[in-house]
């Protein structure tokens, strides 16, 4: 059920400024899905909700557009709204599925539609899933808590966009070494409309691999 403070998306707005709504990162995103599939796991009942805490020191609330309980599994949606920013990913949904894990810790991988990393020079495993340092902190940070408090040794989390390849060749990441998807981005988890720091973000990465 939705209150009047969310809208027909599902999800609840983020702040206004000057005018235009803010929106959240896929890496925001991502970790309100992986938060909630862990918490749908181990507590065996469906989640409509999550609130999670952002690097700027605010909290923000998601609603889930799915919540799929799978042999092991559990596979939450949520859908990003990027505000009143012209971002390519608007509408999409970031999704995360969460299972047990033979190993301690929380494990974190890509799956479809998330990019994998062929270059260097980008602060990221080459051979790796395109989560940027932030967002792999907030979601092993938020699912650790979760399994924390369930007496759970070890998750595995795996990110998912799907149509993420398609969306991906609107991008950067192609000229980046980023292949087969999206990235998961973001440093605050808010996105501020018509900024131009993630612009000048990925010129300065693109001269990082070329200089690699």
């Amino acid at each position: 059920m939705m209150t009047d403070a969310e809208t027909e998306e599902g999800y609840t707005p983020a702040p206004r400024r000057r005018g235009l709504r803010e929106g959240y990162t896929t890496g925001a995103c991502a970790t309100a899905a992986a938060k909630a599939a862990a918490l749908a796991l181990l507590s065996g009942r469906p989640v409509e909700r999550v609130t999670i805490h952002l690097p700027i020191g605010r909290d923000a609330t998601f609603a889930l557009c799915r919540c799929e309980f799978g042999p092991g599994w559990v596979r939450c949606g949520v859908i990003k709204d990027a505000g009143d920013d012209p971002d390519i990913t608007h509408g999409a949904e970031i999704q995360a599925t969460v299972s047990r894990s033979e190993t301690a810790g929380i494990t974190l991988v890509g799956g479809p539609g998330v990019g994998t990393v062929t270059r260097p020079g980008l602060g990221l495993a080459v051979g790796g899933p395109a989560i940027n340092p932030v967002p792999r902190r907030m979601i092993t940070e938020a699912v650790g808590a979760v399994a924390a408090a369930h007496g759970v040794p070890g998750l595995r989390v795996a990110i998912a966009v799907p149509n993420g390849e398609e969306l991906a060749k609107r991008t950067l990441n192609p000229r980046l070494g980023i292949v087969g998807g999206l990235s998961i981005l973001g440093t605050t988890g808010i996105v501020k409309p018509w900024s131009t720091a993630a612009w000048r973000a990925s010129v300065l990465q693109a001269i990082d691999v070329a200089a690699a």
